[in-house]
């Protein structure tokens, strides 16, 4: 029998809007993330885009395919300047999400390790001295 995919065992879509509901109230918020969205005054796109996202990058339908394609996340993200400052906010308000989150363990762990992982990677900006 195969093992349940982290979708089934969080409880499936529902699961993941409710996380994107809390992470999106945080990004609302910040001063610093909250300037990286063109869409700054309705946030119903982007709330959506990751809730499918999540939703199929962890077992779920893949709504987020069949919508936009291949996810290629830096490629999306590089329009927009993230360095070490915009990926920590970042962070916060997803940990904080995921923190107030009914996920049981592991999925909890996995979550946390995927996030810390993925907005990392999302950094496009050289924060060295004579970087861009």
């Amino acid at each position: 029998m195969a093992e349940a995919t982290l979708y089934e065992q969080v409880g499936g879509l529902a699961f993941f809007e409710r996380l994107v509901d809390r992470f999106y109230q945080g990004v609302e918020a910040d001063d610093v993330l909250l300037p990286l969205y063109p869409e700054q005054g309705d946030l119903v796109g982007a709330r959506r885009r990751l809730a499918l996202f999540l939703v199929q990058y962890w077992g779920g339908p893949t709504t987020y395919l069949e919508e936009r394609g291949h996810p290629r996340l830096r490629a999306r993200h590089f329009p927009f300047s993230i360095g070490a400052v915009e990926r920590d906010r970042w962070l916060v308000h997803m940990r904080a999400a995921i923190d107030a989150s009914d996920a049981p363990e592991p999925a909890r762990t996995r979550l946390h390790e995927y996030m810390t992982m993925a907005a990392d990677a999302m950094r496009n900006r050289d924060e060295s001295p004579g970087g861009r």
